[in-house]
């Protein structure tokens, strides 16, 4: 396992540092000068110049890709433009809020999509195989934003059962803090559930055709059991799968749902940082993403051994 996991961790350094080139040169894209954002539409001449020249935005592209890299090798992200803030700071303070958010929504998307997914498959095409398909199609289909506002209007407005945005850190007010999480996370979490019960209900059925489910059957093993012992498990790759796809996509994607209810985490890090040209901020965030991709999708694989053992790596 350990020779496997070098071998994916050198793999990744090129797709890494691909990351980096076109964060890097994408970003110089973006309309708006960076200076005149920190002093107002019409600077000083001399001012603006000494300002780019102690930012190092003088110098040519290629030269400050090359000192940003190798201050990158020695564990430094930069700082940032908006107001000297080392980068590695800002995103160790906002990545607990995106990690907490992109976990509950996980579990929401477990509670609801893994049962709903068993249920279609045993009950293949009776009524509630159709209820499951039609709804967690139309959980795929809504969007963020529309699903988070109408959440709002129903649970905080309507019902006052929770408060409508906010964030407060879990170990400063754990009930104040799951009650204003409640609703970001079936937000991010009801599209994830439909992927899987989609997921869960096409693997499920698969597996329930073969010959060893229908040994099972026959030597008189409950159904609870052959569904959840022998079916679910060997039906568990693909919804691993789509789980390890998806937390990667929540870690650097949850930016709608964090401006509409206020949360501090990486998706309002990134939409500060591109409104002010923060470049040093938003190439750190990018990267850093990156990186828990493909973090995540590395435990996923190691995930495969443990729930299949005729998986093996060498």
């Amino acid at each position: 396992m350990i020779p496997y996991l070098l071998r994916r961790l050198v793999e990744a350094l090129p797709t890494l540092f691909l990351v980096s080139v076109v964060v890097f040169f994408l970003t110089r894209i973006l309309p708006g000068d960076p200076v005149r954002l920190l002093l107002g539409e019409e600077p000083d001449p001399k001012v603006a110049e000494e300002v780019r020249r102690s930012l190092g935005l003088d110098r040519p592209l290629l030269v400050q890709y090359a000192s940003w890299l190798w201050n990158l090798f020695q564990g430094d992200l930069g700082r940032s433009i908006k107001d000297g803030t080392p980068v590695a700071r800002l995103i160790l303070e906002k990545l607990p809020t995106t990690l907490e958010l992109a976990t509950l929504a996980m579990l929401v998307a477990l509670a609801i999509g893994l049962p709903s997914g068993v249920v279609a498959a045993v009950r293949r095409g009776t009524w509630l195989d159709g209820l499951v398909t039609s709804t967690s199609l139309m959980g795929v289909s809504v969007p963020n934003f529309f699903l988070g506002i109408m959440l709002i209007y129903l649970f905080s407005l309507r019902l006052g059962w929770v408060p409508p945005s906010g964030y407060v850190e879990l170990w400063i007010d754990p009930k104040r803090n799951l009650l204003l999480m409640v609703l970001p996370a079936v937000t991010l979490g009801t599209a994830l559930a439909g992927a899987i019960a989609r997921f869960t209900r096409n693997s499920l059925l698969e597996v329930l055709s073969q010959d060893y489910i229908r040994t099972a059957k026959a030597k008189g093993v409950s159904s609870a059991a052959v569904v959840l012992k022998h079916g679910l498990r060997n039906a568990a790759i693909p919804i691993v799968t789509v789980l390890g796809l998806q937390l990667g996509g929540l870690l650097g994607g949850a930016v709608v749902t964090e401006q509409i209810f206020s949360i501090p985490g990486f998706g309002r890090l990134v939409v500060d940082a591109v409104f002010t040209r923060d470049f040093t901020v938003l190439q750190g965030v990018v990267l850093t993403s990156a990186l828990a991709v493909f973090v995540v999708n590395t435990a996923v694989d190691v995930l495969y051994a443990l729930i299949d053992p005729r998986i093996r790596y060498r």
